[in-house]
């Protein structure tokens, strides 16, 4: 009897050793995460309502406005931002501001976008637009919009252009420069 007790005695103290082993691991494997997700903890997504995104639609402050709509699930969106990034670092000096508009799903931001951007390091500004009620504002955006993406709107003050096709770099040039003559 004394035998069997001092097995059973045995086998729980191996079993939480193990178990205690085990709950390190994780604790250590859960450290590691919070360390490499760090960097996206610190990337200020903007989020906005069609409301509250109107505003960079609208600017009248002579500077062009290249308004990118995108989604980290749509790969010509993926294939034409490294044209926008360019433009962005190039033009920045002549009075044109890019912005990236993501119409990732809100559920996607922590774990899809905000490890996009930091991977991609994307310079130029992020903002998620958060509004399900599509039909209401893509036709606000540009009355010709069936609301497939990538598109893009470009404008200075009250002259506007709207794009929805993918871009290559000559072509999104090209029409930037049309803004600045």
């Amino acid at each position: 009897m004394k035998f069997k007790v001092l097995i059973f005695a045995i086998l729980i103290t191996v079993s939480c050793a193990n178990k205690n082993k085990k709950s390190q691991v994780a604790i250590n494997t859960a450290k590691n995460e919070v360390v490499s997700n760090s960097d996206e903890k610190d990337i200020n997504l903007e989020v906005y309502d069609f409301a509250g995104f109107e505003k960079f639609l609208h600017k009248k402050d002579n500077k062009i406005y290249v308004i990118n709509f995108w989604a980290t699930w749509c790969a010509p969106c993926i294939k034409e931002l490294p044209y926008f990034e360019k433009l962005n670092t190039e033009y920045s000096n002549k009075n044109v501001e890019v912005i990236l508009v993501s119409l990732d799903f809100p559920h996607l931001y922590e774990k899809k976008l905000k490890p996009f951007i930091k991977k991609k390091q994307l310079q130029s500004k992020v903002i998620a637009l958060d509004d399900a009620d599509m039909n209401s504002w893509i036709p606000k955006v540009d009355e010709s919009w069936s609301g497939s993406i990538p598109a893009t709107v470009m404008y200075k003050n009250e002259e506007r252009k709207f794009f929805e096709k993918p871009f290559n770099y000559e072509e999104l040039e090209a029409e930037v420069n049309k803004f600045l003559k």
